[in-house]
């Protein structure tokens, strides 16, 4: 079988985050090759380049995860001779030597830039979010089914050892009903982006760049809210959501903290009707469950989300698998829920997500990564 030849776009402190998932899926025998990167300032596109403001975040991450982004594994991808490397979108998408794209820029062009490459024939993997409106992933997603090609948004937490286990836990329902969950994301503003993520207009604040992880995986294992409860502000906000069949409190927290310092927490506590399950990125190790034979450690998966995601993405795109684990309608909908959570803390009240239209809420019997 060929190698999926890989190029990242926007080398910033995701896309080489994206760049070093992918050269671990090689070296790990993944049927994929990175073969090409693109940035409009081409140095980031060399060996030894930094991301601005990256310096010592590597701790934290984007949903959390201990990466060295920084480190030597991408450097090395980046000093290959053998790289493309291109300042402009179009001149990649023109190459006749790139199968999938991972977009990794500012949230403003994911949307434009996905639906270009895929009118180039191109696979995509689009990094969360996908778009802060609901309609524009919705158009996106319909570019996607006409064209046949892979088009995944890169909704990590779905992947992310311990969460992955979590959402299998709760379909298949081994620890009986889940009684309550309460997700928490915490941290401090990003440092990067040249100031990207202060303009709201543009990244969505903290409700859209951070808070997204936990409405999705909400939405993944539990089903469609019907109404959200939120309080706070956009950039730190807590939700209670209802969702037909699922526990009577299930709250997510999520926002960047005003310090710029502050430790970065990731952390559920789900109890079950025979047991609490306990996640916390900050301890080894992260995820405990307590039952009444005591406590213990379920064995997981190695790597990060990031790791996870890409390997899948790429297996899609190979033909190997063909039920992908994130679609673009899902995208969709957390953007909905999203924007209701937005409404919420505008007026002081309930906001209740759009209609679902075409989109599955099948999901919490049987989260699709729980099968895999």
């Amino acid at each position: 079988m060929a190698p999926v030849r890989v190029a990242v776009v926007g080398m910033g402190f995701m896309g080489r985050t994206h760049l070093g998932a992918y050269a671990r899926a090689q070296s790990a025998g993944e049927p994929c090759v990175v073969a090409g990167v693109c940035d409009r300032d081409h140095a980031k596109c060399r060996a030894k380049a930094r991301a601005p403001g990256a310096a010592g975040v590597a701790a934290q991450g984007d949903a959390g995860g201990n990466l060295d982004t920084d480190g030597d594994e991408v450097d090395g991808v980046l000093a290959r001779a053998d790289l493309l490397r291109f300042t402009e979108l179009d001149a990649l998408l023109a190459s006749d030597q790139i199968d999938l794209v991972s977009i990794c820029t500012h949230t403003d062009t994911h949307a434009p830039f996905a639906e270009r490459a895929l009118r180039a024939g191109k696979h995509v993997l689009v990094e969360k979010p996908v778009a802060i409106t609901s309609a524009a992933i919705d158009a996106l997603a319909d570019v996607a089914d006409a064209s046949g090609l892979v088009c995944m948004p890169a909704m990590c937490m779905r992947f992310w050892p311990g969460w992955d286990w979590l959402a299998q836990t709760i379909g298949e329902g081994s620890m009986g009903r889940v009684l309550s969950a309460r997700f928490e994301r915490l941290g401090a503003a990003p440092g990067w982006g040249e100031g990207f993520y202060s303009d709201a207009g543009r990244s969505g604040g903290a409700l859209f760049d951070l808070h997204v992880h936990d409405a999705d995986f909400i939405r993944y294992a539990f089903g469609m809210p019907g109404r959200v409860d939120s309080v706070g502000t956009e950039a730190h906000v807590s939700t209670r959501y209802e969702v037909a069949g699922g526990p009577g409190l299930l709250i997510a927290e999520g926002g960047w903290l005003n310090a710029p310092g502050a430790a970065f927490r990731m952390r559920f506590v789900v109890e079950f009707e025979r047991g609490v399950a306990d996640f916390d990125l900050a301890r080894d190790p992260a995820l405990l469950v307590h039952d009444a034979s005591g406590s213990r450690t379920p064995e997981l998966k190695s790597g990060t989300g990031y790791d996870h995601e890409v390997r899948h993405a790429v297996r899609l795109a190979a033909g190997l698998e063909t039920v992908p684990i994130a679609t673009m309608r899902e995208a969709a909908d957390v953007t909905r829920i999203l924007e209701a959570e937005r409404d919420s803390i505008r007026v002081g009240g309930p906001g209740r997500p759009a209609a679902l239209g075409t989109t599955d809420q099948g999901r919490a019997a049987a989260p699709a990564g729980a099968k895999r």
